[in-house]
């Protein structure tokens, strides 16, 4: 046997190898993950949200009670798992985050500015709006994933979602479909699931809002998706940006009859 065809085997053998042992890595974090849920320190900030949804705040003294999640005003139950959706109220296409800070502006009279002086969890704390985000989400643990597609705004933004999903620029000529647009891909020790399948999908949506363990506070999708620009070496969208809807919306809807098993925990 030549040498090239011994090195081929031999590359070939190597890389089966390592294949094995990082699937065998991602079998024990999986593991891992599933007994910590099932002592989630989640629940902690879903109790906490609810405490918040029920309680009157703000300059308007009021509750968040009548905030309309897109089920009616109050209705929380499987609100979250058909979101992003399209509000006439506002006349354009809210994800859950975006919606529960309309909410909080409109219903409790909190200023915006206020709200974005922190609008992700940090070493400061986890902010009112992400704890009731989690407690949303909560109501809707176990149920199928059903983001509505009927309005046009809501077909427009999915469209969106996709390009922007598939747009490559910045200094290393990233996408998010670099990652996320096809099936085996990993990065260090965490699989990289594809976003364009269904299966793929739901896991970029089931475990969101996440516990991250090493801060100790409720991480939203809303933070996952500027990180995500942050990694690519873009600039990190404006906060509750349009561009964020649209990638939440296509992730959302390409996971569409999944069960929603979240809030999660991260690591």
């Amino acid at each position: 046997m030549s040498i090239r065809p011994m090195l081929a085997a031999l590359a070939g053998s190597l890389f089966a190898g390592t294949a094995l042992a990082q699937s065998a890595v991602s079998e024990e974090f999986q593991k891992f993950r599933d007994v910590m849920e099932e002592d989630n320190p989640a629940e902690l900030f879903e109790m906490r949200g609810e405490e918040y949804w029920k309680t009157p705040n703000g300059p308007k003294k009021a509750s968040l009670e009548q905030c309309d999640l897109g089920l009616g005003p109050g209705v929380v139950k499987g609100a979250y798992v058909q979101m992003p959706r399209y509000f006439a109220d506002v006349d354009q296409v809210m994800d859950a985050e975006r919606r529960v800070v309309h909410c909080m502006v409109t219903l409790q009279g909190i200023p915006y500015e206020e709200v974005v002086k922190q609008p992700f969890s940090n070493d400061k704390g986890t902010p009112d709006h992400v704890a009731v985000v989690t407690y949303v989400a909560a109501q809707s643990r176990g149920m199928k994933i059903a983001a509505p597609q009927g309005h046009p705004k809501e077909r427009e933004i999915y469209r969106i979602g996709k390009e922007i999903f598939q747009f490559r620029a910045g200094p290393y000529d990233f996408a998010c479909s670099t990652c996320h647009g096809a099936d085996g891909k990993r990065i260090r020790m965490q699989d990289l699931p594809n976003l364009t399948k269904p299966e793929g999908a739901a896991k970029g949506v089931i475990g969101w809002p996440g516990y991250r363990m090493t801060g100790g506070f409720m991480l939203t999708s809303q933070w996952r998706m500027n990180d995500c620009f942050r990694q690519q070496r873009f600039p990190e969208p404006k906060y509750l940006s349009d561009t964020v809807t649209a990638i939440l919306s296509y992730m959302t809807v390409n996971a569409s009859g999944q069960l929603y098993r979240g809030p999660g925990i991260k690591r």
